[in-house]
């Protein structure tokens, strides 16, 4: 048996290589996980084009991991138990998805549960000790969830960004979302995925704004209507679909400065702005909506121990229906330069996830 493994690992801007490293060998407290799918995330996209950024370099290590470039790459992934240690209730051969976050357990946020906002934080395929785009990766084997066979672990990587929206959803404080109205700024993959939850959590208004054909149409699918704000004023149409209120919550998924003014604008008296994006430029709010209407603004962070608990429970109990549109391309991990990180340059609005496997049989 080989020793070593393909990895696809980040040495610079543009730069991401498929090579041959040692394969990872597991410490007492983790299991050995071979990777069958891993998406490749907007942040790990955002790192290709302007990093390193989260990647640590060799000035600055990881907090916790201590490495530094070059990193292999992929934080959204599941796969197949090989060895797990000894007490663990994972078997070999089973299906896991893997919490790919890393965090110290020591802090003050770790000790309140808010792993999410370690101090000293990090993921897997950003932060070090081996990542998704690779054949197997040693991780925390209470980080690995168990799947039935039940289960299609073909799409059990879309676990992770829905993990994302699940988190900013649960922080709105809603008991039940059945009455409640959502408008969502952007449709990309983040803006996508919060649709998915909110419809298994049971909204039934649940609007878009999103400027470009070809995600409009990938939105049109699952949403209950898309505006184009270059052409529609977003906060009429909203207005006009909930009897002249407003909805009650908006999910920034853009980030972008005309976007907000749009969702303020969009937003019922009291109701939440809740920002899930990276924004590329500072944040200015709108002060009279912001004022007038006593909006209540919020960020989301990643996720925490429970909420990948319950998006995992979720999707095994086939909650987010239609999940499979998601996934737009597959392709081997010698491919991931030109047809993953490059076609998301150049096609971008054309992909919503694109899905890596280091096996050649599964593409």
């Amino acid at each position: 048996m080989t020793s070593t493994m393909k990895a696809a690992q980040f040495f610079g801007q543009r730069d991401i290589r498929v090579v041959e490293i040692a394969k990872p060998q597991p410490k007492d407290h983790e299991a050995l996980v071979a990777i069958e799918w891993c998406g490749i995330c907007g942040s790990d996209l955002h790192e290709y084009l302007h990093g390193p950024l989260t990647i640590p370099t060799k000035e600055r290590p990881h907090a916790i991991t201590g490495e530094h470039i070059p990193i292999t790459m992929g934080h959204e992934f599941c796969g197949r138990v090989i060895s797990a240690p000894s007490g663990s209730s994972l078997t070999s051969g089973q299906a896991v998805m893997v919490d790919p976050r890393i965090y110290c357990s020591k802090c003050s946020r770790c000790n309140t549960g808010g792993t999410q906002g370690c101090t000293t934080g990090g993921f897997k395929g950003l932060s070090g000790t081996g990542g998704g785009f690779s054949e197997t990766v040693a991780i925390d084997a209470k980080l690995c969830y168990p799947l039935p066979d039940s289960v299609d672990l073909s799409l059990a990587a879309l676990i992770e960004p829905l993990a994302v929206a699940w988190h900013a959803i649960s922080l709105c404080g809603v008991p039940d979302w059945t009455n409640k109205s959502a408008l969502i700024l952007g449709g990309g993959p983040v803006g996508i995925a919060h649709i998915f939850v909110l419809r298994s959590l049971g909204c039934k208004q649940i609007y878009v704004s999103e400027p470009t054909d070809s995600r409009a149409a990938q939105n049109k699918t699952v949403a209950d209507a898309v505006f184009n704000p270059i052409k529609d004023d977003v906060g009429d149409k909203c207005r006009d679909l909930t009897r002249g209120e407003g909805v009650d919550t908006v999910f920034d998924c853009a980030g972008i400065q005309n976007g907000m003014g749009a969702g303020m604008d969009a937003l019922r008296f009291q109701g939440t702005y809740m920002n899930v994006a990276l924004w590329p430029t500072p944040m200015v709010m709108p002060f009279y909506p912001l004022m007038s209407k006593e909006i209540t603004t919020k960020c989301s962070l990643a996720y925490n121990d429970k909420d990948f608990n319950d998006t995992t429970d979720a999707f095994v109990a086939g909650k987010f229906k239609g999940i499979e549109l998601m996934v737009t391309s597959r392709i081997h991990i010698d491919d991931i330069s030109k047809k993953g990180f490059d076609e998301l340059v150049t096609n971008k609005d054309q992909h919503i996830k694109i899905l890596v496997t280091p096996d050649k049989s599964m593409v």
